[in-house]
């Protein structure tokens, strides 16, 4: 069986304030014909379709136009939601969406009913795990601590259980939208941190042919069985080395995995640039770049006068100005932007506490602030869900 794995479109999404609609919509459109030319058996969207719980109108027509176009294709899809998404919203009509092929997964109760496709060789089970909110769904599945690993274990406990029933030789695949270890992310991810751990070990999935993951923007492969497609565009510039793609799996009679990486359209490539403005403006090795999107961080020890209307004269497509003269990290006059880059909230917390009193909190405090920002993040995720 062939199948066609993909996440992470984020429709609606804009990259840095210019929007992104007809970049996805142009990807909707490869999405389409590769699935006609490649002869897919089956689509797999592993979640965030929007980038928000309510997305534009725009975002919503673009998404339909897709579902459309899929079910005309005569070709099965299984789609999950993400942290991204509102799994209600989402799953909306599911019922009704369902009988044309194209099959919403949004409630965690449902994890352990496939959709049940067969070929020559016998049946694929695909089950979809939307992303789990380990607040939310920990009573759904009895676990005591709310955790990613916790409660993804249980589903999947729940999963081989269901598989345990099916005739022999019946391959499994499961749709999941989670933070796996080994996984390398990006500056466009959400934060799911919950407790202080936000990975989840990829055997969590024994027992799974295939694994189609979402959420890490970048393409990976885990393992021959557990991959990421990414996200089909670049959200960030730290994706500036993306090379971003699809997944075309063949799942062979044994289970065993073939899988084909597949490009997708790119509008526009992206390039980080960093020196002073001088240096920048008449770097002949930069001529390269002249037409991408253009982040340039500036080293000059001064602001320089009209900064990015020099660099647009050169580079019409800057979208990112970062000022960042050579400096040591404990000099004073460094940003305090760039002092607090790459760490989360809770290291700021802990940070702010030693500076205050002059020492960091200890054991039960650190437990404390973890748990604060976990019953913050939650309640954040019920009234985003309640919206």
């Amino acid at each position: 069986m062939r199948l066609l794995h993909t996440s992470d479109w984020h429709l609606g999404r804009a990259f840095h304030r210019v929007s992104m609609l007809g970049a996805q919509a142009e990807f909707i459109g490869h999405l389409v014909a590769t699935v006609r030319e490649r002869e897919v058996d089956a689509v797999l969207v592993s979640g965030d379709v929007y980038d928000r719980a309510v997305p534009p109108l725009a975002a919503v027509e673009l998404f339909d136009d897709a579902l459309h176009r899929l079910a005309a294709l005569g070709v099965p899809t299984v789609m999950i939601s993400g942290n991204h998404d509102s799994a209600r919203r989402l799953g909306v009509g599911a019922g009704l969406i369902d009988r044309a092929g194209i099959h919403l997964r949004t409630e965690p109760s449902a994890v352990a009913t496939p959709v049940v496709l067969a070929d020559a060789h016998g049946d694929v089970a695909l089950y979809g795990l939307p992303y789990l909110e380990p607040a939310l769904v920990k009573d759904e599945f009895g676990v005591e601590k709310a955790g990613h690993e916790a409660v993804l274990a249980a589903a999947m406990d729940r999963v081989r259980a269901d598989l345990a029933t099916r005739p022999d030789r019946t391959r499994c695949v499961v749709l999941a939208h989670a933070f796996v270890t080994g996984g390398e992310a990006s500056d466009s991810e959400r934060d799911i941190t919950v407790g202080g751990v936000a990975a989840v070990p990829a055997g969590v999935f024994d027992g799974a042919h295939y694994v189609a993951l979402g959420h890490l923007h970048g393409c990976q492969t885990l393992t021959e069985r557990v991959r990421y497609s990414g996200s089909p565009l670049a959200y960030s510039f730290s994706e500036a080395d993306h090379r971003k793609s699809m997944w075309l799996v063949d799942l062979a009679a044994d289970g065993t995995v073939r899988a084909e990486r597949l490009d997708c359209p790119v509008p526009r490539p992206l390039a980080r640039v960093r020196g002073t403005l001088e240096e920048l403006l008449a770097d002949p090795d930069l001529a390269r770049h002249e037409d991408s999107w253009i982040e340039a961080t500036l080293t000059d020890s001064v602001r320089p006068a009209d900064p990015m209307a020099r660099l647009t004269e050169r580079f019409p497509h800057t979208l990112s100005l970062v000022f960042a003269p050579e400096r040591a990290p404990d000099d004073p006059r460094v940003s305090y932007a760039r002092r607090l880059a790459g760490r989360s909230d809770q290291q700021i917390a802990r940070d702010f506490v030693a500076h205050v009193r002059g020492a960091g909190p200890d054991e039960r405090e650190s437990a404390i602030l973890r748990e604060t920002f976990d019953a913050v993040r939650a309640d954040a995720a019920v009234r985003e869900v309640a919206r």
